[in-house]
């Protein structure tokens, strides 16, 4: 997959079908655009070009900081994995911010070459807003492309969308929040020394490095560890420890019948199912009988599940070379 900053590091291409967006966690409804633009450029005989931005746009337009779904390494992964060639990945300033739909269209879909767009249901572009899907049909006959607009994809009675992700993810709900990616919610990190309280309980724990993406909500949960080739069957812990007094949020992982020092390598998360809320407890004895409990758990849970697999990246097997970034 080439992945490019600048219009100019893309080209060339003689024509292309073209989707926009920031596709944060590349969950259903982003896929099935992503099947679509491709499918129409196939059907048509031009060039695909998926469009998205960094930082989020959020970032400038409300100086908010954005906590990811996804981390961009794994981003770019599962849209290599669905057959997007060609990643124009933009920097947001705020110059672009204030860019009409039509200057942007000039400025960046008509050197691209594009002659078809893709777009879903609830999408605008440019200043305010203001290049609404009607807009965008009007522009159409003036630059030479035509505008398709999808509808939205609907499971377990609502639309996927980043926005119900956040809310179950925030509340817990890794499984429903599963249903809505079409795979496990997760996330990667490199593994840290920790305070060894767990090993002095009898539970040593592997513990992540903060990743910068939205954690699930406080509380135990029954996960899949990935290690290179190895996968573990885990008791993860997200949430202040308060039994041992709080304080900041940590990442920390049991994995029943397993001795490994994993301290400095990178390791995958995969989250499956919220065995309890985080609670405190009178003493560690207390807590060390509780994580006994919660192993048989998530043993009992886990035994039901498909062990993960790597999202893998094309371009891994191909050769092809990535540019700007």
């Amino acid at each position: 997959m080439r992945i490019a900053s600048s219009v100019e590091d893309i080209l060339p291409l003689s024509g292309t079908g073209v989707t926009i967006g920031n596709f944060d966690g590349v969950h259903l409804g982003h896929q099935a655009l992503i099947r679509r633009a491709l499918e129409l450029c196939r059907e048509k005989n031009l060039g695909g070009v998926l469009v998205t931005f960094t930082p989020h746009p959020r970032c400038v337009l409300a100086s908010q900081r954005h906590i990811p779904l996804a981390g961009r390494e794994e981003r770019m992964k599962l849209l290599a994995a669905l057959g997007v060639e060609n990643v124009l990945e933009l920097p947001f300033t705020p110059d672009m911010a204030v860019m009409s739909a039509e200057e942007f269209i000039r400025r960046f879909l008509l050197a691209l070459g594009m002659r078809r767009l893709v777009v879903g249901y609830d999408f605008s572009l440019g200043k305010n807003r203001g290049g609404s899907i009607e807009v965008l049909r009007g522009l159409g006959p003036r630059y030479g492309f035509t505008l398709e607009r999808l509808a939205p994809v609907l499971l377990d009675d609502g639309i996927v969308s980043s926005t119900r992700l956040r809310r179950m993810i925030a509340r817990g709900d890794v499984r429903g929040a599963g249903r809505l990616l079409g795979r496990r919610y997760g996330f990667s990190g490199e593994v840290a020394h920790g305070d060894k309280r767990g090993a002095g309980l009898g539970y040593p724990t592997v513990n992540l490095a903060k990743p910068e993406v939205l954690l699930p909500g406080d509380g135990v949960y029954a996960t899949f560890m990935r290690h290179g080739s190895r996968c573990f069957p885990a008791v993860t812990n997200v949430g202040q420890r308060p039994t041992f007094g709080g304080g900041t949020v940590t990442v920390e992982s049991f994995l029943p019948g397993e001795s490994v020092n994993l301290y400095g390598q990178s390791v995958s998360l995969e989250f499956v199912e919220r065995l309890r809320e985080e609670r405190r407890f009178e003493s560690a004895e207390h807590l060390g009988a509780q994580i006994a409990r919660d192993a048989e758990h998530a043993r009992a849970v886990l035994s039901a599940e498909d062990p993960p697999h790597e999202v893998t990246d094309p371009d891994r097997a191909t050769g092809r070379q990535t540019t700007g970034r």
